[in-house]
């Protein structure tokens, strides 16, 4: 077995494409790196909360990584409301109407009942105690979302006494995570009351960095380890709505939409240029996905193993060439 060496990691969002992301942090669970902090957007907020989780209790392994990818039935993940069951019309309402086609409820309680497997509740149970790190920064996870309201990325729970005025670790792992997956007209928006009353609307944490790469970066002095990320973005495609096929009711009342463009941008269009950059680009994992769209929730085990065993193979790709000495003699 690989000797065990420390590693954060940071992965991207991408819908259920996310099964990719799973097989990469399996590889490098297998080659012997073992998660610190976890960083995370959407998909990646809810993987990240469950590694994370494990992590806190000592027991990631590549198996167990695995047999969670496959477990996953995201056809169960599809919780309408009574409106948005109307056939047809019913998705075109959600979305026109901001609340979404779909509720998360069942999204969230999915995670809730994952992450209390490992006696995680709220952010004080992912507390790290890294002197190293500034106070409202010693977690284990960090999710990002899109605070509307205020327009503005927010970090949970780094920005909950900051923004809100709330004792971060009082609040729920798994609200956080429902939050930054509420991908914009698809599943409804997440609400967070401030301390003093203020309502904030909160959404997918893609609208303004789908891959928080720089999120764990150390300010000053030398990486003590390294900071892997785990991307599944593809290009902008020629066809959203292979991309996007939750939103093809509203061809039947416009044709392609410019919702369908905004949502696919969000989702893949803000860090292609950032993921560029070489300092960036050398500790990204490339994971391709671009056969499966973000939002197809009907996979099959084939489809699923097939975008777990892609996640794998890059991860061990990326590892036959990685120094991490080359790297901090290039870029530190």
């Amino acid at each position: 077995m690989a000797s065990v060496q420390r590693a954060d990691l940071v992965l991207s969002g991408g819908g259920v494409k996310g099964i990719g992301l799973v097989g990469a942090v399996a590889a490098l669970a297998d080659a012997g790196y073992a998660p610190q902090r976890v960083s995370g957007t959407s998909a990646g907020a809810l993987v990240g909360a469950i590694l994370a989780a494990a992590a806190q209790r000592g027991v990631v392994t590549a198996d167990q990584l695995r047999a969670l990818a496959m477990q996953i039935d995201y056809r169960a993940l599809l919780d309408q409301g009574p409106v948005q069951r109307i056939p047809l019309l019913g998705p075109a309402v959600g979305v026109l109407t901001g609340d979404g086609i779909y509720r998360g409820d069942a999204l969230h309680d999915w995670v809730e009942e994952q992450l209390a497997e490992y006696g995680v509740s709220t952010f004080a149970d992912l507390a790290l105690p890294d002197r190293g790190l500034p106070p409202e920064q010693r977690y284990r996870l960090v999710v990002t979302v899109a605070d509307v309201t205020l327009g503005q990325l927010i970090r949970l729970p780094w920005d909950y006494q900051r923004v809100y005025g709330l004792d971060p670790d009082r609040q729920s792992v798994a609200d956080a995570v429902r939050a930054s997956t509420a991908i914009p007209f698809f599943y409804r928006p997440a609400t967070l009351v401030a301390a003093d009353g203020r309502k904030s609307t909160l959404v997918d944490g893609g609208l303004l960095s789908n891959y928080p790469i720089d999120s764990l970066n150390r300010p000053r002095g030398r990486p003590r380890w390294p900071t892997f990320g785990v991307t599944l973005l593809p290009d902008l495609p020629a066809e959203n709505e292979q991309l996007i096929p939750a939103l093809r009711p509203l061809h039947l009342l416009t044709g392609p939409t410019l919702l369908e463009q905004v949502v696919t941008t969000i989702l893949v269009g803000h860090d292609q240029t950032y993921l560029n950059q070489p300092s960036v680009s050398a500790r990204t994992i490339r994971v391709d996905t671009a056969d499966i769209g973000v939002l197809d929730f009907n996979l099959s085990e084939a489809q699923k193993t097939a975008l777990y065993d892609k996640g794998f193979a890059a991860a061990r790709e990326f590892l036959s060439h990685w120094d991490f000495a080359d790297y901090v003699g290039r870029f530190r």
